[in-house]
């Protein structure tokens, strides 16, 4: 099923998506709720770090699958490793999510990793 990028920005303002990468070992599909901004057809993460288990699973299997809301995606997984898009990567992040947050998210959007998945939409 395709989603137009109409359905997408309506889907922006949600708390969490659902990223399912396939466990490098076990080859199992592995879950996670994380915290996300939209940006076009990129979603952007902050995982914890580089030894994040899935973060693991996708530098191996780049292929990802990625449910927001009712929505469901394929996306390819990659390390945001440009300035600039890491720059946006956490400016997005950090915008959506500390004017509702009682802590200072300003450490941890410093120092968490960004990743980007680009959905693969017709």
């Amino acid at each position: 099923m395709h989603h137009s990028p109409h359905d997408l920005s309506a889907l922006a303002h949600l708390d969490f998506c659902y990223l399912t990468t396939r466990g490098r070992v076990t080859g199992r599909p592995h879950t996670i709720e994380i915290w996300f901004a939209l940006h076009d057809y990129t979603v952007y993460m902050l995982a914890g770090n580089h030894a994040s288990d899935w973060v693991k699973n996708a530098r191996r299997t780049p292929t990802v699958s990625l449910a927001i809301g009712d929505a469901t995606f394929t996306g390819t997984a990659r390390i945001v490793d440009q300035e600039a898009e890491d720059a946006l990567a956490r400016r997005l992040i950090l915008a959506k999510y500390q004017p509702g947050y009682d802590e200072d998210l300003s450490d941890w959007g410093r120092t968490a990793l960004p990743v980007a998945v680009d959905l693969h939409v017709s």
